[in-house]
């Protein structure tokens, strides 16, 4: 995979942000996309949807965080869990979907699901 300067430049900003946001909560689909995140130097508190007994657990456990940063897959899934998690939550939290727009705008959609990411760490670290 090519990766650009400018990605990689937009990248450490987009981690940068991340941990910036205070009283918040990631969250990811499972346990690669969480070290995913790590390995990019992201140190909030990341919680995983497939650690949950379904969605009614999982919308019941995160609606304590004000506000709720989704990072699910680009897939047919990610995008059902995304909506699913909207209809619960928005009116109990605030849901934010701006990272996984920017994240889909600063790899230039080359990135998929969040594990991916894994092949930045080097450029990163």
């Amino acid at each position: 995979m090519l990766i650009s300067e400018q990605e990689i430049l937009e990248l450490k900003k987009f981690v940068f942000e991340l941990n910036a946001i205070e009283k918040s909560v990631v969250i990811v689909e499972g346990k690669r996309d969480s070290n995913a995140l790590r390995k990019l130097g992201f140190t909030g508190k990341v919680l995983e949807f497939h650690k949950f007994a379904g969605m009614v657990d999982f919308a019941d456990s995160v609606a304590k965080y004000e506000r709720l940063i989704i990072l699910f897959d680009r897939d047919r899934k990610g995008r059902t869990l995304t909506g699913k998690t909207i209809q619960l939550l928005q009116r109990r939290t605030k849901v934010d979907l701006s990272f996984k727009r920017k994240l889909r705008i600063i790899t230039k959609g080359k990135i998929m699901f969040v594990e991916q990411l894994v092949s930045y760490e080097s450029y990163l670290v």
